[in-house]
């Protein structure tokens, strides 16, 4: 019996790897629904789930305002994992998305909280505070030029740990930054987000959570 325990989980691994799953990684997103989301009624017509993705499009139009689709559980430490893509005419208006976490609605379908900006000309990978702060850590957008897909797929890491928030496009560290107000909360939903601006589309696919611990003493 020895020999048959590590055999059995080498295998496990093996199929675990070539299925591309992560041990204790969460689906958010069942690739054909928007079970486990929502969002205002007024913003339903900018949502759908579509050919594996969650989109949010401006239907044609310039973007009238700010879109969110909330998760309907919170979260307090994990690693959020993502595809995105961010297509739009930025000659029609801003052209502009991001993801938020540790977040809570606010107002008439609006967001406060974290927010793993997206977009044009210099908000790639920054880290902003919606309807708190404002912007609180701006990444270096020149590392990532190598990588980087402006209209195309692209890879987001998001680990919050305790008060450490650690940003990743393409597997380049854009913030690394750390929370000194105690007031701010550490538990809440994700957002997903189009922002108001000229006309543009934006597409999440792969979502997936790994949840972390945190040991505050």
């Amino acid at each position: 019996m020895k020999n048959k325990l590590p055999r059995f989980v080498f295998i496990a691994g093996a199929i675990m790897a070539l299925a591309g799953t992560v041990a204790g990684e969460i689906p958010l997103f069942d690739g054909k629904t928007l079970d486990g989301w929502e969002t205002v009624d007024r913003d339903k017509p900018f949502w759908r789930a579509e050919n594996g993705v969650i989109m949010a499009d401006s239907l044609g139009k310039k973007m009238p305002r700010n879109t969110f689709l909330f998760s309907k559980k919170q979260y307090g430490n994990f690693e959020f994992r993502c595809k995105f893509r961010l297509t739009g005419d930025p000659k029609t208006g801003l052209v502009n998305s991001g993801i938020q976490f540790r977040t809570a609605k606010h107002g008439k379908g609006n967001a406060i909280g974290y927010q793993a900006d997206i977009g044009e000309p210099n908000w790639w990978g920054c880290l902003y505070d919606e309807h708190r702060r404002g912007l609180i850590a701006k990444s270096d957008v020149s590392r990532l030029r190598g990588t980087l897909k402006p209209f195309g797929w692209n890879d987001y890491l998001i680990r919050a740990q305790g008060p450490m928030i650690t940003l990743f496009i393409n597997g380049i560290q854009t913030i690394k930054y750390v929370e000194k107000d105690p007031k701010i909360p550490n538990k809440g939903h994700f957002a997903l987000q189009l922002h108001s601006g000229g006309i543009c589309r934006m597409e999440y696919k792969d979502i997936k959570l790994t949840p972390l611990t945190y040991d505050a003493t």
